[in-house]
C-alpha cells in the first residue's frame, strides 16, 4: 500500500509559525492546478501497489473549489490503482468552512477532513497571524461533525503566555465535540518565519521548557481518560479513526507526492523533492519536465528513521524487523544502546518491541537520537 499527497502552495495570510512552502500571492493558482495535474501522469508509472491514502496538504486546500478537487480525484482513479476504502483527506481552515462547500466535498469524494483549529484563543490566533477567530472554528466543528464521521482538528501547545488553565480549556472546548480524532503539537519556532524573529528580538516570550511539558501530560491524562488511543506522540485517535495518511508514514511505505516542494519516497532508499519554487516548478513542468532533488539513504540512516518513527508510535520499534531488514548487527547494536536506558526505565520491552515508557513520551525524540548508529 502507499500514499499520494497533493501540495496546494497557497494560502490567505502567512503564519508566523509556518516554515512549510506557500505563497499569498495567487497570480498562478489556476496554471498550478493544471500543472500538479499534468505531474500526476507524467509520474503515475511510479506507484505499482494500491493507493491507499490520498492526502490534501498545503497551504490551504480549501482555498480549492471542491469541482476541481474531483477532477484530481478522478484523474487519479485513472492513472492509479486504489484501494477500495481509500482515505481521502482534505486540510480546511475554518474560515472556509460552509455548510454547501462541506456538501460538495463529500460529492467530490473526499471522505475525511483535517481542521486547522490551532487553538480556540483569539489571543493565540492573533499570535499566529492565523485567518480565522476561535468563533468560526466553533461553527466549523459543528458543520463538520454533522456532516463528516471522519474527521481531525489541530491543536498547539505551549504557547507564549498560555497557561495550564487556559491549555485545559482549549482541550475542553475542542472535546465538546467528541472528535473522532486529535492532532496536537508543540509550538516550535523554525528559522526564516516571523515568530523566529519576534523571539530573537525578545517580542515574545517562549514558555519555560517544563510548563509546555505539563501541558503536553495534561493533554495525554485527559484524552487518553476519554478512550483516545495516543497511537503516535502527537496523534490521538478513536479506534478505527486513527490516520491512514500519518500511520503509513511512520511505517515507511512509499508516498508520492505532487506539487511544489512536494516529498516523495520509494519506500526503500530514494527520497526525492520538488522544486520549492512556483515558477521554477510551473516552467518545468510545461516542457515535460520535472525539477526535484533526491538523496539515496543508506542502511544506516533507514535505521536511525525507524527509530525516530516507529519510538513515537504505540507499536515501538522491533528488535525481529531491525535484524530481518538491517542485520543481526544492528540487532545488537540496538539492544546494547537500550539496555543503559532500561535502569534509567525510559524504555521498556513489550515481547520484542522496545517502547517509551508512558512517563518519558516528552523525552521520544531525544531518547530515539540516544539509540542511533552513528
Amino acid at each position: 500500500m502507499s500514499n499520494l499527497y497533493f501540495h496546494y502552495p497557497f494560502c490567505k495570510q502567512a503564519c508566523h509559525y509556518c516554515n512549510f512552502h506557500f505563497s499569498t500571492s495567487i497570480k498562478h493558482k489556476d496554471t498550478l492546478w493544471e500543472a500538479m495535474k499534468m505531474e500526476l501522469k507524467l509520474r503515475s508509472k511510479e506507484m505499482i501497489s494500491p493507493i491507499e491514502s490520498i492526502y490534501f496538504g498545503g497551504g490551504s486546500p480549501s482555498l480549492i473549489n471542491p469541482k476541481s478537487i474531483k477532477e484530481l480525484i478522478d484523474l487519479t482513479k485513472q492513472n492509479f490503482t486504489l484501494y477500495s476504502e481509500v482515505e481521502i483527506t482534505l486540510e480546511v481552515n475554518p474560515d472556509d468552512v460552509n455548510e454547501s462547500y462541506l456538501i460538495e466535498l463529500k460529492k467530490a469524494g473526499i471522505n475525511r477532513l483535517s481542521l486547522g483549529v490551532q487553538s480556540f484563543l483569539d489571543r493565540d490566533l492573533t499570535l499566529m497571524n492565523r485567518a480565522h477567530r476561535s468563533d468560526q472554528a466553533l461553527v466549523a466543528l459543528e458543520l463538520i461533525s454533522k456532516i463528516f464521521v471522519n474527521y481531525s482538528l489541530d491543536l498547539i501547545y505551549g504557547m507564549p503566555y498560555s497557561s495550564i488553565t487556559e491549555w485545559e480549556q482549549n482541550l475542553e472546548a475542542a472535546l465538546d465535540f467528541n472528535p473522532p480524532h486529535i492532532s496536537v503539537y508543540a509550538l516550535t519556532v523554525e528559522e526564516k518565519t516571523a515568530l523566529f524573529h519576534q523571539v530573537k528580538q525578545g517580542e515574545v516570550l517562549l514558555l519555560p521548557e517544563e510548563a509546555v511539558e505539563a501541558q503536553y501530560q495534561l493533554m495525554v491524562k485527559k484524552l487518553e481518560g476519554l478512550g483516545y488511543l495516543n497511537y503516535e506522540f502527537s496523534n490521538f485517535g478513536k479506534p478505527n479513526f486513527f490516520s491512514v495518511n500519518n500511520q503509513n508514514y511512520w511505517k515507511g511505505k512509499p508516498y508520492l507526492g505532487i506539487g511544489p516542494a512536494a516529498h516523495s519516497f520509494d519506500g526503500f532508499q530514494i527520497r526525492r523533492w520538488n522544486v520549492s519554487s512556483n515558477l521554477i516548478y510551473l516552467k518545468s513542468i510545461e516542457q515535460g519536465k520535472l525539477a526535484f532533488e533526491e538523496e539515496q539513504l543508506s542502511q544506516k540512516d533507514r535505521y536511525n528513521e525507524y527509530l525516530m518513527t516507529g519510538l513515537r508510535t504505540l507499536e515501538g520499534i522491533s528488535l525481529v524487523y531491525v535484524q530481518k531488514t538491517f542485520g543481526k548487527r544492528y540487532a545488537l547494536y540496538l539492544e546494547e544502546q537500550a539496555a543503559r536506558h532500561l535502569s534509567e526505565q525510559f524504555f521498556f520491552w513489550d515481547g520484542d518491541h522496545l517502547k517509551v515508557s508512558a512517563n518519558s513520551k516528552f523525552l521520544t525524540d531525544g531518547l530515539a537520537a540516544d539509540l542511533f548508529m552513528v
